[in-house]
This record gives C-alpha cells, structure tokens and sequence, in this order.
C-alpha cells in the first residue's frame, strides 16, 4: 500500500484498468477515515461537457510512469456511482460505492463517514 501523500503526486495522471486501457484522470484520492490509509480514487471520465468523477478502489493498485493501474476493468470503473466535478459525496452515497464493488461497507462506531478527500 501506498501512503497518501505519494498518490497525490500522481493527480492529474492516467488512470488505467488491468488490460493497460485509460479509464481516465486522477482527480483526487479518498482515505479510509479508520486508517487515514488511501482506499477510493476519483477519476475524471466522459466528454468535455459532460465530464463527472467516479470512484475506483485503490486496493491491489499499482504506479507506474505516468499513470495509476487499478484492479477493476474499465467497463465496470465507468459504471460505478459518480458525483459532478464540482460535486461532494455525500454520507448516505457512500454505501453506493462500496456495494459497486462488492465490498464491504462499515460506518464507523458513531455512525461516522467512511471516506475523507485528501
């Protein structure tokens, strides 16, 4: 795993799926708010006007010179809940991300969000 700190060197990079194809651009990173470890990348897909963030998980990625390798197929990246580029996830969305990915959803203890942009 990577720290946070590192991965946001990489804003503004390619994001690319297993097969090596561009998803699109890393916007922003989201840390687990338990760990503050990076968990959720936002990448910037579709045509100029129409453009919106997606998440991705962060888990099993890679770096490499000039882009992020992630470990879900584009196709399925492109499909998973998104929020405008000026836009905020909200609390109740996050369950939505999570279940994209068939993964596992907790809040915290109080009932605490999961995700904090970095």
């Amino acid at each position: 795993m990577f720290e946070a700190d590192d991965i946001r060197e990489w804003r503004g990079h390619d994001v690319v799926d297993p097969g090596g194809h561009k998803i699109g651009v890393l916007e922003a990173v989201y840390v687990d708010t338990a760990t503050d470890l990076p968990l959720y990348a936002t990448v910037t897909v579709g045509l100029p006007t129409r453009r919106r963030l997606v998440f991705v998980p962060l888990v099993k990625a890679t770096v490499g010179p000039g882009y992020l390798k992630v470990a879900y197929d584009r196709g399925v990246v492109k499909k998973a809940p998104a929020i405008d580029t000026d836009g905020e996830l909200l609390a109740v969305q996050e369950p939505a991300v999570f279940s994209h990915y068939d993964l596992d959803y907790t809040p915290g203890a109080g009932g605490e969000r999961r995700l904090a942009r970095r």
